[in-house]
């Protein structure tokens, strides 16, 4: 999970699991992708786990961190 989030948040162009693969230092994606397809996990226990590692790495337990999700409208109708 780590190795695929700091991919995500790291400077890897192209965000497919080939290259979040190479950025972890895996040799192959089966890793990242057992992750994303066949894994069990709680996505409770996961969002304790980054609460905790959050408000370990900014300082305060009881501190609030804001995510803003502002982005842009895509324009045309065509898929990328």
């Amino acid at each position: 999970m780590r190795d695929y989030v700091r991919g995500l948040l790291g400077p890897v162009g192209r965000k497919n699991s080939w290259q979040l693969a190479e950025f972890a230092s895996h040799p192959a994606p089966h890793r990242l992708q057992h992750l994303l397809a066949r894994a069990c996990w709680s996505a409770d226990e996961v969002r304790d786990d980054l609460q905790t590692y959050v408000a370990e790495q900014l300082g305060t337990p009881d501190g609030v961190l804001i995510i803003d999700d502002t982005g842009f409208v895509k324009r045309g109708t065509a898929a990328r």
